[in-house]
């Protein structure tokens, strides 16, 4: 019997989860707090924390809960009912504060925290890269980008042998279609089969990560035009000093020209204390003629204004942000660098991503005050831009000619749309990777204005959460033409159903496609990892349909390792 399945929480996010888990064959149960439009008893309506609307949704024979509503706070509270109601139910728990859901997945049992910011920025990050992914794959603490190779008549792997892509450490083959004649992948392999027109790969490659090396040459170049960028976003404060040195240095050569008796330092003396009032040797102006006591008064009034502003532009300096801000500017790197325009928790992740990649970044940010991962973005060394990244001047300033990629991921569609196509028109052909949360009118805006990426964060997210809600602890995951793809790490088990079998032979009656083996410590790949024999305390990494998995539910508990992938 399958297990039951409730996805509390029916928005954008948790409406795509409970869809994509009714087409993969679960038997799943929906709360929504207000009626959905052609929907009819697998949806309860109610109010999510009343213990009457969860034992309507049959939380007391539930195997799993999914808590995919916006609030965090009404999530944690349902969670708590929940496991009142239902001590052993799993919960997989929608997140953003992602230190508390760590605390939560090492305090309770059978939780998993998940964030849809974390789970959809690396495919931004890997769209704007290039890599156009489904999906993503989390080993060897890297995220591999999944993608689709489809076999065209001018794809170089076209007649090329499955086989000899099985060795390439480089690639984890996880699904294959083929155009005709179905078979699965292990017995492609076996059987040493060409890939022919219209067959489709869906394969994990590994990441490529950036390595710098600059010469001392170019380093001295680039800290040069840091400080010239650093003058001309400090250019007001440079005027108004040369304002006051000047200041200082006609009343300087005046003093001295009305009585050459007086020396250099008693007339610069005099006229420091004249416009600071501090005073000092006044007699250079009372024994002076009457006009040029009344330039002293008027320098008294131009000096003290000058001086109140450069000790207002001082403190705004020292205390204040300016500082930090003129300190980002010198920093927005000159070239092949990537703008982030939106620092949410998606542009926050993106930002990660790109970095632990060997990438530089530049960040711009319309409200800094509301940002809150704003010193986040500076302890990774990040510079970052405050202004309107849909104006021309803000992404001049950021050196857009010489970017990369630039990212739209603020969290209003029309923005990033404004600032698309504001990028678009400064750069014509720089790639643009654009947020929307519809998905529907994601693909409509990708056609009409061509842009390279139009993503939704519940498109990509989504499917995760419903792979952990069907398989547990999940490595990855990805979706094409509407079938759902999981990745899974499981622990062989004395009773285990597949302890004891060859790995060629159960993947071929389980359909799925093993990864690699974890095995007294060293890992099995290659055509090692078919000829393997499964035994207890072995760690098995695979990727199968999720359709697939209900067969795991009919045979004996399959034990989902958890610390695999931390």
């Amino acid at each position: 019997m399958k297990p039951r399945i409730i996805v509390c929480g029916l928005g954008r996010t948790g409406y795509k989860i409970f869809r994509l888990l009714r087409q993969q064959g679960a038997t799943v149960v929906g709360i929504s707090d207000r009626p959905l439009r052609g929907e009819g008893s697998e949806i309860i309506v109610g109010n999510f924390r009343s213990a009457s609307t969860l034992l309507a949704a049959g939380i007391q024979s539930a195997h799993t809960l999914v808590l995919a509503g916006k609030e965090e706070s009404v999530n944690l509270a349902v969670l708590m009912l929940a496991r009142i109601l239902n001590p052993k139910i799993r919960i997989i728990n929608r997140l953003f504060n992602t230190s508390l859901g760590d605390r939560l997945d090492h305090t309770l049992t059978d939780h998993t925290t998940m964030s849809v910011s974390a789970l959809a920025a690396p495919v931004f990050a890997f769209a704007a890269l290039g890599n156009h992914a489904i999906g993503q794959l989390r080993l060897y603490n890297q995220t591999w980008p999944m993608h689709e190779e489809l076999i065209d008549r001018d794809h170089p792997w076209l007649g090329r042998k499955i086989s000899s892509l099985w060795d390439d450490r480089s690639l984890m083959l996880i699904y294959y279609i083929p155009v005709t004649d179905p078979i699965d992948l292990v017995s492609a392999v076996v059987k040493d089969r060409e890939l022919r027109v219209g067959d489709r790969l869906i394969i994990a490659s590994k990441p490529s990560v950036r390595t710098r090396r600059q010469s001392l040459i170019h380093n001295f170049f680039k800290i040069f035009a840091r400080l010239r960028q650093f003058q001309r976003h400090s250019k007001s404060a440079v005027i108004l000093n040369l304002a006051l040195l000047v200041t200082v240095l006609v009343c300087t050569i005046t003093y001295i020209s009305i009585n050459l008796n007086n020396s250099f330092v008693d007339s610069l003396y005099f006229t420091v204390g004249m416009i600071t009032g501090a005073g000092g040797n006044e007699k250079i102006a009372e024994q002076a003629p009457g006009s040029i006591k009344i330039f002293t008064s008027i320098m008294m009034l131009v000096g003290t204004a000058i001086v109140g502003i450069c000790y207002a532009l001082l403190n705004d300096f020292v205390l204040g942000t300016r500082f930090q801000e003129y300190w980002d500017a010198a920093r927005i790197p000159l070239r092949n660098h990537y703008i982030i325009c939106g620092f949410g928790g998606i542009g926050l992740h993106i930002a990660q991503q790109l970095v632990a990649s060997g990438y530089e970044v530049v960040i711009i940010e319309r409200d800094p005050c509301k940002c809150r991962f704003l010193n986040t973005a500076r302890s990774m060394k990040i510079p970052v831009i405050e202004g309107d990244a849909s104006l021309s001047t803000t992404l001049e300033v950021a050196n857009i000619e010489k970017a990369e990629a630039l990212l739209a991921v603020t969290g209003n569609d029309i923005v990033n749309l404004e600032i698309a196509l504001s990028a678009k028109g400064l750069m014509a052909k720089i790639p643009v990777v654009v947020r929307n949360q519809d998905p529907h009118l994601a693909l409509m805006v990708q056609q009409v204005f061509e842009f390279e990426s139009v993503l939704s964060p519940t498109e990509l997210a989504a499917p995760a959460f419903a792979a952990a809600a069907i398989g547990g602890r999940i490595l990855g995951n990805g979706i094409t033409a509407d079938s759902l793809w999981v990745a899974l790490a499981t622990l062989i088990t004395p009773g285990h159903p597949f302890c004891g079998k060859v790995t060629q032979d159960v993947a071929h009656s389980a359909d799925f496609v093993p990864l690699y083996i974890e095995s007294n410590g060293k890992e099995i790949h290659g055509w090692d990892l078919l000829a393997a024999t499964l035994n207890s305390g072995d760690v098995l990494y695979l990727t199968m349909p999720a359709n697939r998995l209900d067969q795991l539910w009919r045979n004996a508990p399959i034990q989902l390792i958890s610390n695999v992938v931390e």
